[in-house]
């Protein structure tokens, strides 16, 4: 009988896998609304593919699933503010 191997991203492959920064999907799991994981360990976090599959699909079906992801406003501080360049 052959078994389908658990293929397990972590958090930093998952997010390229899904498109997203790593950060984003941190977030993401901190606020209970990302795909299913699994702790591998104390601190390591780990994603199955079909779990970030299911996620995607259930994203497709129905956006509304998936909070809108936050975007910082400038203020009137930051629209004055020149950038600065890179040296």
């Amino acid at each position: 009988m052959a078994t389908e191997p658990k293929h397990v991203l972590r958090t930093k492959a998952a997010a390229a896998y899904l498109g997203l920064a790593a950060s984003t999907l941190e977030r993401f799991r901190q606020q209970g609304h990302g795909p299913h994981f699994v702790r591998l360990g104390k601190r390591a976090i780990g994603y199955r593919i079909r779990d970030l599959d299911a996620w995607l699909d259930d994203s497709d079906k129905d956006p509304g699933n998936r909070r809108p992801i936050p975007v910082r406003e400038l203020s009137a501080r930051d629209a004055d503010q020149p950038r600065k360049r890179r040296s």
